[in-house]
């Protein structure tokens, strides 16, 4: 089992969250963050007065998935979320040890 975090621009949560969906991806965990990686953030205009925004809005995903799933959810991802522009985002792929479904008790690829 494994642990894909993607952070992504936020307009494209829904396209992603949807595609996922179409790959029987049962769950995903999303956090409003904020981050800079090569785009060092940016200056903008306010009132006649430039400031500089050192971190720019992301969205994290967090999915657990089986083994079998990996690929194809990180396909996905890479897909859907490209806007052939700097500030993409990243994907990040964790082991994970163990999951259980707290209402259950279910464990492993049954909990997710």
């Amino acid at each position: 089992m494994k642990m894909v975090v993607a952070i992504i621009k936020p307009f494209k949560l829904d396209e992603v969250r949807e595609a996922l969906s179409t790959k029987n991806v049962s769950g995903v965990t999303v956090t409003e963050v904020k981050g800079f990686g090569r785009q060092k953030g940016h200056t903008q205009m306010y009132r006649g007065s430039e400031y500089v925004i050192d971190f720019l809005p992301k969205v994290k995903l967090e999915v657990a998935v089986t083994d079998e799933q990996l690929e194809g959810v990180i396909t996905t991802i890479c897909e859907i979320a490209n806007t052939n522009q700097i500030g993409d985002g990243k994907i990040f792929v964790h082991d994970l040890d163990q999951v259980v479904r707290i209402r259950t008790g279910e464990t492993g690829n049954d909990a997710i």
